[in-house]
C-alpha cells in the first residue's frame, strides 16, 4: 500500500535533523537586557546577526507567540493571530473583488471574439507589470496603506482569473452550443447551463493561481508600507533581531498558503462539471 505521508514524515524529520546540525555547529544566543525584551514582550534571548536558531529555540518561540497569539492590549505589540487577520482581510477583499470583476469579464472576452480583440493588447501590457510597482502610486491615490494593499491585491489577483475564465468560456465544445442554439436557448440560460458548468474547472485552476499570488504579494506590500500584518510582523521582528519569530511566520505563511489552495482544490472538485 503507497504511503505517501510516510515519505512526507522521513523527509521532514530528515530536514529537521540537518538544520538542528547545521545550527548546533557553532552560533549561540545571546541574552536581551530585560527591560529590552519587556518591552518588545520577548522571553528568550535574541539571536546573533550570526546564528540561524536551531529548531528547538523556534519551536519554543513558536510556543510563547502562541501563548499570547490573541492579545491586542498593545497596539504597537499585537499578538501574531490579529497580525494574520489582518492579512488574511486584506487578502480575502482585494481576491473577492477581483473574482466579481474578473469572471463576467472573462466570460465575455471568451464568448465574444471582438471584445477579446479590443482588450487583449491592454491585458498583454498591464499583466506583466509587477504589483507592487503599483504601490507609489495607489498610496498617492488612496491616501491609506491599507486600502493601497487591498488595491494591490486586487491587480495581481485579477490577470490570473481573467485570463483562466476567458479560456474556460472559449473552450466549451461546441457541439454543446450548437444543441443550444437548435433548442433556442436564450444567451443568459446558455451561460448559466452549459458555459459556466464547463468553464468551472478552468476559473477553479485561475482562482486557486490567484490566492498564492495574493498571499505572497501581501506580505511584501505589509513590508513596504504596513502597520500591522503578518508582512509588517517579519520586518518589524528582523528589525529586533528576533530571527525565530521570523521562522515561526514564515512557516505560518506557508501553511495558511497550502489550507487556502487546498480549500479552492476541494471546491473545485464538488463543482466540477461531469460530462
Amino acid at each position: 500500500m503507497n504511503r505517501p505521508w510516510v515519505a512526507s514524515l522521513v523527509i521532514f524529520v530528515a530536514f529537521v535533523s540537518i538544520w538542528h546540525a547545521l545550527t548546533s555547529i557553532g552560533g549561540s544566543e545571546t541574552a536581551v537586557d530585560p527591560e529590552y525584551a519587556k518591552l518588545m514582550g520577548q522571553t528568550v534571548g535574541v539571536t546573533t546577526g550570526s546564528s540561524i536558531p536551531g529548531p528547538m529555540a523556534v519551536a519554543r518561540r513558536a510556543m510563547e507567540l502562541g501563548s499570547r497569539a490573541f492579545d491586542s492590549s498593545n497596539p504597537n505589540n499585537l499578538g501574531i493571530f490579529w497580525h494574520l487577520y489582518y492579512s488574511l482581510g486584506r487578502v480575502f477583499l482585494g481576491y473577492a473583488l477581483a473574482v466579481v470583476v474578473a469572471v463576467p469579464l472573462g466570460f465575455g472576452i471568451g464568448l465574444m471574439p471582438w471584445l477579446y480583440q479590443a482588450l487583449n493588447p491592454f491585458i498583454q501590457v498591464l499583466k506583466p507589470i509587477s504589483p507592487l510597482a503599483w504601490m507609489p502610486l495607489a498610496l498617492y491615490a488612496l491616501k491609506d496603506s491599507a486600502t493601497a494593499a487591498i488595491f494591490i491585491i486586487f491587480i495581481c489577483s485579477l490577470w490570473p482569473l481573467l485570463i483562466n475564465t476567458a479560456a474556460g468560456a472559449a473552450g466549451v465544445r461546441q457541439d454543446w452550443l450548437n444543441v443550444a442554439k437548435v433548442l433556442g436557448l436564450k444567451t443568459s440560460t446558455k451561460v448559466l447551463r452549459i458555459v459556466f458548468p464547463a468553464a468551472v474547472p478552468m476559473i477553479l485552476t485561475g482562482m486557486r493561481i490567484s490566492i498564492g499570488i495574493a498571499w505572497f504579494v501581501i506580505v511584501a506590500a505589509e513590508m513596504v508600507v504596513g502597520q500591522n500584518g503578518i508582512g509588517y510582523f517579519i520586518w518589524n521582528e528582523w528589525n529586533n533581531l528576533q530571527l525565530s519569530s521570523m521562522i515561526v511566520a514564515i512557516g505560518l505563511i506557508g501553511i495558511i498558503g497550502f489550507v487556502l489552495d487546498q480549500a479552492l482544490a476541494w471546491v473545485g472538485q464538488k463543482l466540477s462539471f461531469k460530462e
